[in-house]
This record gives structure tokens, C-alpha cells and sequence, in this order.
């Protein structure tokens, strides 16, 4: 893709949009998902049976598999091939990535969990079609089985989609996500550097004081409304196999609406914050941080409020898309370091302690300032100055 100022390099992004779904549709939808639904559940079993015999199931053995139940199950073979071996591929890449964390001896908190059984009333819809399964055609999509949805286009699309995935949200909107190739989005160089530390007082500190992201706290303000609707649904939920009342399901959908707005709030935040970041600066060192852990601590529910890898995935999606220069930093000791001279305490901080003070050169700084400026040292871009420029003169990695 050529343009004015030359040739962009293309990269791979998802493009959302908001689907007007008709009762038809919608029951093709459900009856296709409840399919896939059988057949990950099958995958489970077979791969959990493998496992005791000491045999292999890989994603071949599961496709000759998949051949088999549709041609014994005439129910099965009624819908659409494309979405089943979408998902037999979605399990075996959740069950690989599994394994090579149990290899690599990774401890149980930082583990991908073993693929599991998905249950009807707990699953959400979400189905994968590639180029054969699905064709755009004035303007609508037209899915395999003859299922034909309404796209509320918002934007054009850059250029042909790959694939797309429809799902269904907590509310019950269908949205379908299109893979498209896209060219990036080139911005002025600005000379300027900026290192990244997640925390949960704040969280996002950085370098730079004018682009730290406080704690903003949208479900906090939002929990007096959100106990109240699970209150009710604890009222009115209903007896072991009868079905929910038309109140319980009232109050369940209140619920789901107000978790899912402050999850929009968060993600519009991260994304303004991340694109302001993005614009001023060159290079970026973000501390690689995965606040999965603090689930299982007294912080547990600010952190899930600060919304710590939302924020960090919206920052690397940006500086993918503007072509920057971002810098994943390993998380371990950065706040035992010093960001001036690089020397390491010999015990670690306890959280209460908020003032790094250095005992080689003497440096005080905040905690959370001072890992910003590590982050800068290990990505080996060097500290700037007050402005956070770089130096006029670029000095070896030893000189510095």
C-alpha cells in the first residue's frame, strides 16, 4: 500500500461493529453456537482421556475426530463446518499455550488454565469464520447456513476482512469483529522518551508528569448501583430447575449494563490516555507487568478496578498503529533498582514505603517515578532530561 509519502508497513487489526440481528438470525446463531459449544466440550473430553492413557491429541487427531461425529450425528453436520474447525483450532491453541507454561515451570499464578467445559448458561456465543465461511454483500454479512445479519458500518473497512468472529456481549448485542490489513499511521517525530510503571495507587506513572494516568475509579462509583441489582437477583433467583422470573432477569440485565459501562468508561479512558502518549512521544518503555496475581490479594479489587492490562493492551495497540517504537520491560526487581545510577537494594520495598531513596548515589524519588526512570535504563533508551527529551549527542551504552 503506496501513498504520498511513500510505502507504510501494513500490520493486521480488528475492526468492531455493531450488529442489527433478526429472530431468524439470531436462532441460527444460537443453534451454531450450541454445535461448536458440543464440540469443544468433546475436545475436552478426548484431550483429558488422552492425557491418563499417556497419549497425544493434537489438532489433527481432532479434525479426523470432528469428520467422525459429523458424519454419525446428522444434527451436527446440519450446521457449518468453517465455525467447528475454528473452535477445535481455539482449543488446541488455549491447551498449547497451557502446556508450555507447565514446561517452562511457571509458578500456578502466572499458568494459562487447562481448556474446560464450556456450560450453556455460562458461555457467551462467539463464533470464527475465515474467507470460506462468510462473503460481504451489500452491505450485509452473509454467514455459512444461509444466516444473514445487518452491519451497522461506522467506518469504512480499510480493505478486504480475513476473517471475522461474531459474538455475543453480556447485554445480548451481537457484534461481529473483522481481521483486516491495515496500513500504519505515521506521526512527527517528537525527540522525546517515556518509560511506563503500572501501579494501583495510580495507574499508569510515568517520566513525565503531564502523562501519568490516575486511578479513576469507575467501579467504585458505580458499586452502590451494582450491589443493589445483584441484591435483587438474589431475591428473585429462581428454584433448582425452574425457570428465572421476569424480575430476576430484569435485574440481571441491569447489572450486566452497568458492569459493561464501566467497562466502556475504562476503555475509553486507556484509549485517550494511550493515544496522547503515543503523539508525544518517539519511544516508549512500558513495564511488561501481569497484575493477574493480584487477584488473590487485599488489592485485589482496586486493581481489577484500575484496569491495569486493558490500559496496557490499548497502549501497545496504539504504538502498533502509529508505527512506535515500544519496548516491553521485565518487571522483576524494578522497584529495588536505582533509575539514576542502577543500583540494586539489598531487600525489597514493602508496599507502604513510597520513597526510593538510593544508598549508593543518594538519589530520592517517589517509588513509582523511580521505576518509570529504570524502565527507560533497561530498555536502553537512556534517561533524557527534565523534558524527557534524548541527549543532542547519543552516548554508548557503557559511556551512559
Amino acid at each position: 500500500m503506496t501513498t504520498p509519502w511513500g510505502e507504510r508497513e501494513t500490520v493486521h487489526a480488528r475492526y468492531a461493529y455493531r450488529l442489527r440481528v433478526s429472530a431468524t438470525a439470531c436462532a441460527g446463531l444460537l443453534a451454531e453456537w450450541d454445535r461448536c459449544r458440543w464440540v469443544w466440550n468433546q475436545c475436552v473430553a478426548e484431550s483429558r482421556a488422552a492425557h491418563h492413557a499417556g497419549e497425544k491429541c493434537g489438532p489433527t487427531a481432532l479434525d479426523k475426530m470432528l469428520t467422525s461425529w459429523r458424519a454419525k450425528r446428522d444434527w451436527l453436520a446440519a450446521g457449518g463446518s468453517v465455525p467447528q474447525q475454528q473452535i477445535i483450532r481455539d482449543f488446541a491453541r488455549s491447551r498449547g499455550k497451557a502446556l508450555k507454561d507447565i514446561k517452562a515451570r511457571l509458578p500456578m499464578r502466572q499458568r494459562a488454565g487447562m481448556p474446560k467445559f464450556k456450560k450453556k448458561f455460562e458461555a457467551l456465543p462467539s463464533l470464527n469464520y475465515t474467507k470460506r465461511g462468510f462473503r460481504l454483500k451489500e452491505g450485509r454479512l452473509h454467514l455459512a447456513g444461509g444466516i444473514v445479519l445487518t452491519v451497522v458500518w461506522s467506518r469504512e473497512l480499510p480493505s478486504t476482512p480475513s476473517s471475522v468472529r461474531v459474538y455475543q456481549d453480556s447485554i445480548g448485542h451481537w457484534y461481529a469483529s473483522f481481521v483486516v490489513e491495515t496500513a500504519t499511521l505515521p506521526l512527527s517525530e517528537t525527540g522525546k522518551v517515556i518509560g511506563v510503571d503500572w501501579g494501583v495507587t495510580e495507574t499508569a506513572t510515568t517520566t513525565s508528569d503531564a502523562h501519568d494516568l490516575p486511578h479513576t475509579e469507575h467501579g467504585k462509583r458505580a458499586a452502590v448501583k451494582l450491589a443493589r441489582y445483584q441484591r435483587q437477583m438474589a431475591r428473585r433467583g429462581p428454584a433448582k430447575g425452574m425457570p428465572a422470573s421476569k424480575g430476576y432477569r430484569k435485574a440481571k440485565r441491569h447489572a450486566a449494563k452497568t458492569a459493561k459501562k464501566v467497562a466502556r468508561q475504562r476503555q475509553d479512558d486507556a484509549r485517550k490516555w494511550a493515544k496522547r502518549v503515543v503523539v508525544d512521544h518517539d519511544a516508549i518503555a512500558v513495564e511488561d507487568f501481569r497484575p493477574k496475581f493480584l487477584a488473590k490479594t487485599t488489592m485485589a479489587r482496586k486493581a481489577a478496578d484500575a484496569a491495569i492490562s486493558a490500559t496496557k493492551n490499548q497502549l501497545i495497540v496504539m504504538a502498533r498503529k502509529h508505527g512506535r517504537d515500544l519496548r516491553l520491560v521485565h518487571p522483576a526487581h524494578t522497584t529495588m533498582d536505582c533509575g539514576r545510577c542502577g543500583a540494586r537494594t539489598k531487600h525489597r520495598l514493602p508496599l507502604s514505603e513510597r520513597t526510593y531513596t538510593c544508598t549508593s548515589c543518594g538519589a530520592v524519588s517517589p517509588r513509582d517515578k523511580n521505576s518509570a526512570h529504570v524502565m527507560l535504563v533497561r530498555a536502553g533508551l537512556y534517561p533524557a532530561g527534565v523534558e524527557g527529551g534524548r541527549p543532542p549527542e547519543a552516548l554508548p551504552r557503557e559511556a551512559a
